[in-house]
């Protein structure tokens, strides 16, 4: 046998003896074993960037973009519930929400609990990335993937923000992420989890995190009910600015979330990076051309919900996609997104106080479902030549369908969870005065 990796010193040197004295059967059987994964520090840097860029979309990104969607009476609230919602679904992740959606063993839907509370995690732990013998650290993997479920159960609040109990939506953010995000995030991102074995594609969150948060969303505000004096009573957002700099925030941030998620710094994260620039452009523009187009000026809460829109359908999309596919897929969301948010919400009567189904929740079904489009190679996707355009299409649509459901009830289970714990919304006199004052004793303003 011949050895062609030239190594140097003695320690080299007392290797080769080691190796020399081992039967012939056994040099055999250790040349034969794959190397163990190697950790890149690039890639690694990548990932704990990105793990940075996703916990700014969150604070102070979405609690900048909620609060400011608010009215002035209710901002500290709305802030505050983002922020300790993320804090909580951070130490649940660690506790058991990490087994529960990557741990060994499990099934389809849910994975084993022997990493419970990091459980034989060390320093020196590795999770494997897309390519073979390149890991990162599992810490860092922890720690990004953390980051998922923190803004994903943080999305859901923008349904019932200026009317749920503070107590409640800790309780209801405790219930949901156990038995509806961590099950989807198995089934979504795991290798044994029933969509990954599907074949269902899902670069970035498109059904673990939109879907499901904006159904979620909608579950939620259905049964929790109107605000006191919607929709008679004007509830425009006290400060756009504030909801424009959160916009700006969550389109940086989301190229940690899109281009992480290829979990090394390459060229998969190269073309999530310029497909969440130009999906996010086009559904930006289109959104206030459709203002016009139905007689409205184009206007900075139109530009600020069409870039979230963009940002929405392109996660599934964001590697799945070649650029002017990203680019029709935004403006196509953008425009069913406006539609649903200023047609079918009024249309239905439901309160949903910050769009989160109507831009999420939509956003995310039209990129689901179309990623299986654009990933074809012949609209400038990287799918290979034997791809099937028809089956992948029924592949995405099952893994939509059954997010949906499985969120709706889950989330329906939550919410009367804490409902019963809690009471779940606040008295009319709180309402009225808002929940800055009623849940929290301070003021944003001196009004």
């Amino acid at each position: 046998m011949k050895l062609s990796t030239k190594i140097a010193g003695a320690a080299g040197m007392a290797a080769i003896a080691a190796f020399a004295a081992l039967p012939a059967w056994a040099q055999d059987a250790a040349a034969a074993a794959p190397a163990a994964p190697t950790v890149n520090k690039g890639d690694t840097a990548w990932m704990m960037t990105s793990t940075l860029l996703v916990l700014m979309m969150i604070v102070p990104g979405l609690a900048l973009f909620y609060g400011g969607l608010t009215r002035a009476k209710n901002m500290l609230s709305t802030m505050t519930q983002i922020g300790a919602v993320a804090c909580l679904a951070m130490l649940i992740w660690v506790m058991w929400g990490y087994t529960e959606a990557f741990g060994d063993g499990g099934n389809q839907f849910i994975a084993g609990f022997g990493k419970a509370f990091l459980k034989g995690i060390t320093p020196d732990s590795t999770a494997a990335t897309f390519t073979a013998g390149v890991a990162i650290p599992e810490y860092v993997f922890v720690c990004f993937q953390m980051t998922f479920a923190a803004i994903t159960v943080a999305l859901v609040l923008g349904s019932v923000v200026e009317r749920m109990k503070f107590s409640a939506v800790m309780v209801f953010g405790a219930v949901w992420l156990t038995i509806v995000y961590f099950p989807i995030a198995h089934m979504v991102w795991a290798a044994n989890g029933r969509f990954f074995v599907m074949g269902a594609l899902d670069f970035a969150g498109g059904t673990v995190v939109h879907i499901n948060a904006g159904v979620s969303a909608l579950v939620a505000s259905l049964i929790l009910g109107k605000r006191l004096g919607y929709p008679e009573e004007r509830m425009a957002p006290h400060s756009l600015t504030m909801t424009g700099i959160g916009t700006g925030l969550l389109w940086v941030g989301w190229f940690g979330f899109n281009a992480g998620s290829a979990l090394e710094a390459n060229g998969s994260a190269a073309l999530a990076m310029i497909n969440t620039f130009v999906a996010t452009a086009s559904a930006g523009l289109v959104w206030m051309l459709a203002e016009r187009l139905v007689g409205h000026k184009g206007s900075a809460l139109g530009f600020c919900s069409g870039i979230v829109a963009g940002l929405v359908a392109v996660t599934p999309a964001a590697g799945n996609s070649g650029p002017f596919g990203a680019i029709i897929l935004g403006a196509i969301a953008s425009i069913v997104c406006f539609f649903a948010v200023s047609k079918l919400k009024p249309a239905l009567g439901y309160d949903d106080a910050l769009d989160a189904f109507g831009v999420h929740g939509i956003g995310g079904m039209i990129g689901a479902i179309g990623t299986g489009i654009v990933y074809s190679s012949t609209l400038g996707g990287p799918s290979k030549p034997d791809f099937n355009m028809g089956h992948q299409l029924m592949v995405q649509l099952q893994a939509v369908a059954v997010t949906i459901v499985w969120a709706a009830i889950g989330t329906a289970i939550a919410i009367f969870i804490a409902k019963l714990l809690t009471g779940l919304r606040v008295s009319p006199e709180v309402e009225h005065e808002g929940l800055d004052i009623g849940e929290h004793g301070e003021r944003a303003y001196n009004y």
